[in-house]
């Protein structure tokens, strides 16, 4: 201080003491609002907003696990991975959070490509019947109608890879198209399914109202699996890996606090789903299994997605492996 004092010549002209000293104390505060003003845009999409997974995307903006890696992050929701796909074609979004299927949207020339998975085996997706109904096994399924929501859709794929499994052939359940949930359930009450296929969350809300009964997930029919993944808009993956690299560092980071904060995950995630708590506790350990904690891909499961997408006609040839995904982005360490 008494440097400062004994040579004031090193003060800009029109500068007081005083006025230094204001300026120092306030240089933390420029540099916060710089740190704050050199934060990164990028526009996440979800793909549905019934997912447990991708609420994953409101957690990690809420406890600020993006905001840690520069990134100000802007959430939206879709209605379906077309309409998503449709909006990375756009430009409206840059990463965007979809199912395994999604990945043969990258071989028709959509923009998005998958960059890390997100989850594996179908643990989240299952077959509910009444509570009191005939079917006590999932062997009791073979000839019996089945609701799914639309033909070629995964619904569709997972029952028929069910009655593949079984070896009863991938006609071996009556597969029938229904629509939404509560059609499905009309139709369920009146006897003309047996059984519907339903997210965790819808089934577990059923058990809870004391109408539906849990028969099965369909993690054992299709053990190698990547039901969701995270896609990347090409423009980005291009000229700004490393901000891709840092929002899966983020996603990863809530990967892991939602593996090890329970309570307080399924608090957060009933209040974004409009779900009881206690359908998102018991949904919650269905999620976490098949939840990836680094988005390294499986192999196996990218060639079943391969299959699966000349199955569900989405293309209609089976794509190289290599045309489904972007390498050297995952696995992610944190």
């Amino acid at each position: 201080m008494d440097g400062f004092i004994r040579r004031p010549e090193i003060l800009r002209p029109g500068i007081s003491r005083r006025n230094a000293l204001a300026l120092a104390a306030a240089a933390p505060l420029v540099l916060t609002s710089r740190t704050a003003f050199a934060a990164d845009k990028l526009r996440i999409g979800k793909s549905v907003g019934t997912s447990f997974p991708f609420t994953g995307a409101d957690l990690g903006l809420a406890k600020g696990l993006f905001a840690a890696e520069g990134i100000d992050a802007e959430v939206s929701v879709f209605r379906g991975d077309g309409q998503m796909q449709q909006a990375m074609a756009a430009g409206a979004i840059d990463i965007g959070l979809g199912s395994g299927p999604g990945m043969g949207y990258a071989v028709k020339g959509v923009p998005g490509i998958a960059v890390a998975a997100l989850a594996g085996e179908p643990r989240n997706m299952s077959l509910v019947v009444m509570k009191d109904g005939p079917i006590k096994s999932v062997d009791d399924l073979k000839g019996k109608r089945i609701g799914v929501t639309t033909a070629g859709s995964l619904t569709d794929w997972l029952t028929r890879k069910l009655a593949d499994s079984k070896g009863w052939g991938p006609q071996g359940i009556d597969i029938i198209p229904m629509g939404e949930m509560r059609t499905r359930l009309a139709a369920m009450k009146s006897g003309e399914l047996v059984g519907s296929v339903n997210s965790i969350q819808e089934t577990w809300n059923l058990v809870e109202q004391g109408q539906g009964r849990l028969l099965a997930t369909f993690a054992e029919a299709v053990p190698d699996f990547h039901t969701h993944v995270i896609f990347a808009h090409r423009n980005l993956v291009e000229k700004n890996p490393e901000l891709v690299r840092r929002f899966l560092r983020g996603w990863f980071k809530t990967a892991h606090y939602m593996r090890d904060n329970r309570a307080d995950t399924v608090k957060f995630i009933a209040g974004v789903m409009k779900i009881s708590e206690k359908v998102i506790d018991d949904s919650y350990d269905y999620e976490l299994k098949m939840l990836s904690m680094d988005g390294a891909f499986n192999p196996k499961a990218i060639e079943t997605i391969r299959y699966s997408l000349k199955d569900l006609g989405v293309l209609d040839r089976i794509p190289e492996a290599k045309e489904l995904f972007m390498p050297g982005f995952a696995p992610v360490k944190l």
